[in-house]
């Protein structure tokens, strides 16, 4: 196991990297692309592909993703030359809540909810923070208080297992780091085929796929395809990591 922008890593010495948890890659984004340049300058072959991780870490995916006729989670992307008011996002999305986070982000780093009461002070704030990177807004789906997020975890496009994470008491971030909760699901067929359009479509030759997303009138709304460095719950079952070990075999 190396760090991923370790100096002393000697990249000769590898044909074939697997990145598991990078989890600081969003903090350090440049370096972060010149080090996949790296590797396809040195043909070192990466899992999940280079092209795909690329794709994935800007959340301008989504716009993809919905051209392709899947559904997703209503989404606005805002730019620095934007002049900010987020009250103007309430009517667009008729609600009363919003959820405001970077194109590049993980872990709910600078994520907010956003309402009546505070919509000036997360105005003022957003309008720092836009200086240097573009935003995502969207509504606030109550469905993940309610019922929680679905994660549907797939190898080498091949469906492995289903959770839900579900917020803690009084907060909206469903992250385990964040006191959020953890729940093994067995869907039915129809749920695992919707979940595994999203893989078909966009996660090819990847060693492994999260579909996140929840459930809206009985609509699935994709909330993130995670194909750069996902928590996999492998724990919640030993079954995990064979279907895991089985397409990293197939993989190699």
């Amino acid at each position: 196991m190396v760090i991923w922008n370790d100096e002393n890593v000697n990249w000769e010495n590898y044909q074939l990297a697997i990145l598991k948890s990078p989890w600081d890659y969003f903090d350090l984004y440049e370096d972060f692309k010149t080090w996949l340049n790296l590797l396809e300058e040195k043909n070192i072959r990466l899992l999940n592909p280079i092209d795909v991780v690329r794709w994935n870490a800007d959340k301008h995916y989504l716009k993809d993703i919905e051209s392709a006729g899947l559904n997703i989670t209503p989404s606005i992307f805002i730019t620095n030359v934007e002049e900010i008011n987020l009250n103007t996002f309430f009517e667009k999305f008729n609600t009363d809540k919003l959820i405001v986070k970077p194109c590049i982000s993980g872990g709910a780093k600078n994520t907010f909810k956003v309402t009546l009461d505070n919509v000036e002070e997360i105005n003022q704030k957003l309008r720092l923070l836009i200086q240097n990177e573009d935003f995502i807004i969207q509504p606030f789906l109550a469905e993940i208080l309610e019922s929680g997020e679905w994660s549907f975890i797939f190898f080498n496009g091949i469906y492995s297992h289903t959770l839900v994470k579900k917020a803690k008491q009084g907060d909206f971030r469903v992250q385990p780091a964040h006191g959020g909760s953890v729940h093994v699901q067995n869907p039915d067929q129809g749920l695992i085929e919707i979940a595994a359009e999203y893989v078909r479509l966009f996660a090819k030759n990847c060693l492994y796929a999260r579909v996140d997303g929840t459930f809206v009138n009985n609509q699935f709304l994709l909330m993130e395809l995670e194909l750069i460095e996902p928590f996999l719950f492998l724990n919640t079952s030993t079954q995990n990591y064979e279907n895991y070990y089985n397409a990293l075999k197939a993989l190699i």
